[in-house]
């Protein structure tokens, strides 16, 4: 794991939802090494976690749920500090076959709950002279997204909600940013790209010739999280790689 120098948040206590797997488990494993508190959470243990990060149980698309979640951990630990809204994601679904249900929940995952969430951990960072809250976004909010458009419009409503909270919460020390997530590596990534040989063909189409992984993403996030970043707010940071390559160049490329 590449190693990140002069970024200390010993003392700081962090929340990172959907923290036990994948890019959720590379931040929460990032913050710890740089000396924070972490509490994953998700709704089911895991085998196993990084060193230094405790588990917690939580369905954070119930409201009562995840400020009992917050409250926990900020009676436990004396403070709360940092939230990092990672979970979410979407199966593909027609989108005129989406049922009431599939888009409740899928709203709820990837927009309501990080707002749930932003909401209980206020006073209490407040409390402690301040916070940082980072919000797990994606490039399906900022372009079409074909197959999975409730998940892109949820995307979508949570980069206006940080920015919105930024100016809100701004006067009482909190920062709250995006990271716009590209097209990411994680142990689920063969079901939406296909296997090895087909990702590699996807990350040759990049500007850095590869796909992003989950040590990509928590360098971001704990940069957003640590005093260098003391004076940015409200921002839409896009760790992709450089962007997905217009495919009319190669159409054009062909003719």
């Amino acid at each position: 794991m590449t190693q990140v120098a002069n970024i200390d948040l010993t003392g700081k206590v962090a929340l990172v939802t959907g923290g036990t797997r994948g890019l959720g488990r590379a931040v929460s494993a990032r913050l710890a090494e740089a000396g924070c508190t972490v509490v994953a959470c998700a709704r089911n243990a895991p085998e196993s976690l990084p060193d230094g990060v405790s588990f917690a149980a939580a369905d954070i698309r119930d409201p009562e749920a995840a400020r009992a979640l917050v409250d926990s951990i900020a009676a436990e630990h004396g403070r709360f500090d940092i939230l990092i809204n990672n979970a979410g994601g979407s199966p593909a679904a027609a989108a005129e076959q989406a049922s009431p249900r599939f888009v409740d929940a899928i709203l709820k995952l990837n927009l309501v709950a990080p707002l749930y969430l932003a909401q209980a951990a206020h006073a209490h960072m407040v409390a402690a002279g301040g916070g940082s809250v980072v919000n797990i976004a994606s490039v399906s909010g900022i372009r079409p997204s074909p197959g999975t458009a409730i998940y892109g419009a949820a995307k979508a409503g949570l980069l206006n909600l940080t920015q919105s909270l930024a100016q809100e919460w701004g006067p009482s020390g909190i920062r709250v940013n995006a990271i716009i997530a590209g097209l990411m590596q994680t142990e689920s990534a063969e079901a939406t790209y296909g296997d090895a040989a087909a990702q590699a063909a996807v990350g040759r189409s990049m500007p850095l010739q590869r796909m992003g992984t989950g040590d990509d993403l928590a360098g971001a996030v704990l940069w957003l999280c640590s005093p260098l970043a003391a004076w940015v707010s409200g921002a839409r940071i896009n760790v992709d790689g450089g962007g997905e390559r217009p495919y009319f160049l190669d159409l054009v490329k062909g003719h």
